[in-house]
């Protein structure tokens, strides 16, 4: 599907001057905000073959113009399906790119198109309209969406427990929050009884619960359709149990989550689809909220292959779909920051946006029009107080002290709710124990293991202002 990323500049000689004054940004940037006038950067030197060309077929100065948009864009009839060309046979079998929209100072537009690697350059006859595949109605195909009251109410606080037991439970309020999370696994025909036990225990103890609800996929790929009726019936009826929220899903653009092969936001949105009429059928009041994709860039300029797509990828593939139809919230993760949420810049490791929180929020919001934000899980990872260090895929935590989960929780708790975009927040975790040399749960645990607990502290305080 298209990706309907779509930004504006107005490209003036001062700044242009400038911005080539700055010291270059990394190159995995490219995937938020406008192109930086950066030698290195991937999508800076595609918009810069972009108006060469077009400079060069239209005989035009385009280095000062009145603005400019790209878009990252499925070609359905291929990159050079906008010009004419004297051999049909010559044109080059490329499906997936930029496209740029170029106006200059006297009006008249322009479109060119190019390759994520900026190796494949088009200069457009005209500007095309939209392809059919861009321009469809959200969800077609998609059964209507039942109507709900949606994720109405200020910014609220939870955490992701282990079990809910009494020690879970007084953490919690001590950290001010009101709701408390937990995963259920769904299996094919069983019904809602234990989500419901659970329901009643978090009710019981003065709490509203998140259930994130996933399932099997390997049952879901062997029949996809069957698999989503029955997951949408037992999500109707655990709603209808009093879930006050369900997270449809859990990181559905991973393959360790979704069917290989299967992983698409459109194929996820179908999924969605099925769950919210469910859910809204049968409690209109439970917050729905889509699966948080897994933050992630590994398939980079590609955005996705067979094993999974990028986060935002992932989520504008949901967006074409229809997705923002069929739910209340947007999910989103947060778990591999190492700066305080208030920083865009100066990440070690360096500028890709999940590694920042105020990106990764704008990342989640800006294909969904108006939903709000749902954190379902957003975290700090700490090895202190552990003797085990941390699995080498988790090492750029190894810094991190108890000090600074607890300082960078209560702030983004704070930006959060300030931000007026977010509706929840939901700590990982809470009380989690396991901390193995392959899974080091405990290091985001909010409970240290000498017992005491400065991120229940630090958040009650704010939480309570």
């Amino acid at each position: 599907m298209p990706r309907r990323i779509q930004f504006a500049s107005g490209l003036f000689l001062l700044l242009l001057i400038a911005l080539f004054s700055m010291t270059p940004m990394q190159t995995t940037e490219a995937q938020t905000g406008g192109p930086t006038a950066t030698p290195n950067d991937p999508l800076w030197l595609a918009f810069a073959g972009v108006r060469d060309a077009l400079e060069d077929k239209f005989s035009v100065d385009l280095t000062i113009v009145q603005r400019w948009t790209f878009e990252e864009y499925e070609f359905v009839d291929g990159i050079d399906s906008c010009v004419t060309l004297d051999d049909p046979t010559t044109a080059r079998l490329l499906y997936f790119g930029w496209r740029f929209i170029i106006t200059g100072l006297n009006g008249r537009q322009y479109e060119g198109r190019s390759s994520f690697d900026h190796t494949i350059i088009t200069a457009c006859d005209t500007v095309t309209e939209a392809s059919p595949a861009a321009t469809a109605a959200p969800g077609t195909g998609l059964p209507a969406p039942v109507a709900g009251a949606g994720a109405t109410g200020s910014f609220e606080l939870g955490g992701h427990v282990l079990e809910i037991s009494t020690n879970a439970v007084n953490l919690a309020r001590r950290s001010g929050m009101t709701w408390i999370k937990k995963q259920v696994r769904y299996t094919p025909g069983q019904d809602a009884s234990s989500a419901a036990g659970l329901i009643n225990a978090a009710h019981t103890n003065g709490f509203k619960i998140l259930l994130g609800i996933v399932g099997d996929r390997n049952a879901l790929g062997a029949n996809f359709d069957s698999y989503i009726q029955g997951f949408a019936s037992y999500l109707g009826s655990v709603a209808a149990a009093g879930a006050d929220a369900i997270e449809v899903w859990n990181e559905p653009n991973l393959d360790r989550e979704w069917p290989t092969g299967q992983v698409n936001g459109a194929s996820y949105t179908r999924m969605l689809a099925a769950a919210f009429n469910a859910i809204k059928g049968s409690n209109a009041n439970t917050i729905v909220i889509s699966a948080a994709p897994a933050p992630t860039g590994f398939w980079g300029s590609a955005g996705c292959a067979a094993n999974g797509c990028n986060d935002d990828t992932f989520m504008q593939q949901m967006s074409a779909a229809g997705a923002a139809n069929y739910m209340d919230c947007v999910g989103l993760h947060y778990n591999e920051g190492i700066i305080p949420p208030s920083q865009t810049s100066g990440d070690p490791r360096g500028g890709y946006p999940t590694y920042y929180f105020q990106s990764m929020l704008g990342r989640g919001l800006a294909p969904f029009g108006g939903k709000p934000a749902c954190w379902t899980e957003l975290g700090y990872l700490t090895p202190a107080g552990y003797s085990t260090p941390l699995p080498a895929n988790f090492a750029w935590g190894q810094n991190t002290t108890v000090a600074q989960q607890a300082s960078w929780l209560a702030d983004a708790a704070v930006r959060s709710a300030q931000s007026g975009r977010v509706r929840l927040m939901i700590v990982w975790n809470v009380d989690f124990s396991l901390y193995t040399a392959d899974d080091p749960q405990g290091g985001y645990a909010m409970l240290r293991p000498d017992g005491s607990c400065p991120a229940c502290d630090a958040l009650g305080t704010v939480m309570r202002r």
